[in-house]
């Protein structure tokens, strides 16, 4: 897991894109890790263990009932192996939420470093405490949670487990506007609780995750679907390889723009050059000749910034000059009588 100082990480969420086809999970591996994700997350489900026969699909996907869905979509413990050694060799790590206590089981057998809880599951106090018995960092989205529903998860993770948790700002809704983003939800959660912060970013640009790592955020996730136009819940409202391209290269910059702080004087004094070009000095609009006091209609400012600086104006005028001075030349010091 990563602090503030650190890089923010960014994970690329496959869900059940893939459709059921193991090729294609694979694929999603290699598209996630060549878009520069750091971490590429699945969603383990277990049909008989997590949901019933009749359940309903969500309002924004209905096209097949969702028992039978993730049945159809999921994989076995031995495919879950190999996508597991798969990410190692395109070096990206390997993460998936669990949906049920089965598939936290089935998860430690695999071997995963770190959990995300996702917003649905927040009240499911059994698979909390299942989770944080592993002793291992999570993350708890807050999709559809209340401050209470928020504050006993919390609780339950922090008593049993003693690694990092970080919470993430996740608005349920798919696409999310921007009107429900709640990126004062976020710092509310970092004032609320203390812990390390972010969003799980489910509109349908990058914007909400930029300002989100402007407000400190140090975790993003967004979904990443090789084409829209793929069929089930997820590819619709997801992030193409273009889109999640410019999210992490978007992220990056603003880090480095956060992580590198600028002193205002010595940079002006770096780039003194430019200050030469840019700024003005105090000039001769006529001939001035010897020994006239100089008046204000007699000089005027003007590039480049190489002689006296219009705020020492006060210095130039009603003094005598002690040379002739040619018209639009730069007036210096030594031009003028003491």
């Amino acid at each position: 897991m990563n602090s503030i100082e650190e890089s923010i990480l960014i994970i690329a969420e496959v869900g059940s894109v893939h459709d059921g086809s193991f090729g294609n999970a694979k694929n999603m591996v290699s598209l996630a890790s060549d878009c520069n994700a750091d971490v590429v997350k699945f969603q383990t489900h277990i049909a008989k263990a997590e949901t019933l026969k009749n359940a309903p699909m969500p309002s924004f996907f209905k096209g097949e009932p969702r028992f039978e869905y993730f049945e159809r979509t999921s994989f076995d413990k031995m495919q879950w192996l190999e996508l597991f050694s798969f990410c190692k060799e395109n070096e990206i790590e390997f993460m998936s939420s669990p949906f049920s206590i089965e598939a936290v089981s089935l998860l430690e057998d695999i071997g995963v470093s770190q959990y995300k809880i996702p917003s649905g599951e927040v009240t499911n106090t059994p698979l909390i405490q299942n989770i944080a018995a592993t002793k291992k960092p999570v993350i708890l989205s807050s999709g559809m949670s209340t401050w209470e529903e928020l504050d006993h998860a919390i609780n339950i993770l922090e008593k049993i487990n003693t690694k990092k948790t970080t919470i993430l700002q996740c608005t349920t809704e798919y696409p999310c506007r921007y009107e429900n983003v709640g990126l004062n939800v976020m710092v509310e959660m970092k004032d609320r609780y203390g812990l390390p912060f972010g969003l799980s970013d489910h509109t349908t640009s990058n914007y909400a995750s930029f300002a989100a790592v402007t407000l400190g955020a140090s975790i993003i996730e967004k979904h990443l679907t090789f084409s829209k136009k793929m069929y089930g819940s997820d590819a619709k409202h997801s992030s193409t390889p273009e889109e999640f391209m410019d999210l992490v290269n978007g992220i990056r910059s603003i880090e480095t723009m956060k992580n590198n702080n600028v002193d205002k004087d010595e940079y002006a004094l770096k780039i003194n050059e430019m200050r030469e070009v840019f700024q003005k000095s105090i000039v001769s609009n006529k001939l001035i000749k010897k020994g006239t006091v100089i008046q204000e209609d007699m000089i005027g400012i003007k590039k480049p910034g190489t002689g006296i600086e219009p705020k020492y104006i006060g210095k130039v005028l009603g003094k005598k000059a002690q040379v002739d001075i040619p018209i639009n030349s730069i007036i210096k010091l030594d031009d003028l009588v003491k």
